[in-house]
């Protein structure tokens, strides 16, 4: 099934409260101008509220804009607010010159403040938006990243099926240990040695995590972070986490943590 992009989901809804708004509003402002002795048809009286309204679209891109910018958690809403405050009061101000417009003369300040409690409102309503758009974008995020790694976990499992010959062979306590490549977990960095860790073991190999990443199956091996290379058949489980990094859980229970620049360069590694 098809997931429609979120702008245009927004986009539908946004089309959808304009017009449903405008000629709610519409039936009502005819009330209002008849009371204070103007006649609009209904033609003008969609003009008058559409305008009003459309004179919204503006405040919805900046609060899109923010959250794009500064995110959904405490900097965006902190950002909102701050700019709410200035925008709020605008809307009010353009509201109150259309409805001058419509319906003549009047007290701009009394017109301005009648306004403020919709404007408030209204701008409140984009802001939840806006949020509930950023979270769904996160969310086909995670699912996207999720789904290709399951496609490299996939694809390492399927290269260890025929496993790379070969043996490290690796300090373990006093002794000198054959360890084949197959069965490693991972490997860390430790100044100019890499810790191999493999079945629960652990040893310490003369080399840079950078030499031995250039030796191994790319398709199985793969650098979780600046100082880690994971074997990706070894990983039992991977969960995404706030920061949109990665936890994944290898087959001894040891935890790796993928951050985000080293995922994005996996991801795009799988893309090519």
């Amino acid at each position: 099934m098809m997931v429609a992009p979120t702008a245009a989901w927004v986009g539908a809804f946004a089309l959808y409260s304009w017009l449903a708004t405008t000629i709610c509003a519409a039936w009502f402002a005819r009330r209002m101008a008849r009371a204070r002795g103007v006649e609009l048809d209904l033609g003008a009286s969609l003009a008058w509220q559409g305008a009003i309204y459309a004179a919204w679209l503006p405040a919805a891109l900046i609060v899109w804009r923010l959250i794009r910018r500064f995110g959904s958690g405490g900097r965006g809403m902190a950002a909102a607010v701050a700019v709410g405050v200035v925008v709020a009061p605008l809307e009010a101000l353009a509201a109150a010159l259309i409805d001058r417009a419509f319906t003549g003369g009047g007290d701009l300040a009394g017109r301005i403040l009648e306004r403020m409690p919709v404007c408030i409102l209204i701008y409140t309503a984009i802001v939840a938006v806006g949020l509930a758009a950023a979270h769904r974008e996160r969310a086909l995020e995670a699912r996207d990243h999720a789904r290709r790694l399951e496609a490299a976990l996939a694809e390492a499992r399927a290269a260890e099926a025929s496993p790379p010959a070969g043996r490290l062979m690796v300090m373990a306590g006093s002794r000198r240990v054959p360890v084949e490549v197959a069965a490693i977990e991972w490997l860390g960095a430790a100044d100019n040695y890499v810790v191999v860790h493999w079945a629960g073991r652990e040893g310490l190999l003369r080399a840079t995590l950078q030499s031995l990443e250039a030796r191994l199956d790319p398709r199985v091996f793969a650098r979780a972070h600046r100082s880690a290379l994971v074997n990706l058949a070894r990983v039992r489980d991977a969960q995404p986490l706030s920061d949109g990094s990665w936890r994944l859980t290898l087959e001894s229970g040891e935890e790796v943590v993928t951050s985000r620049t080293y995922r994005d360069a996996l991801l795009a590694r799988l893309g090519r």
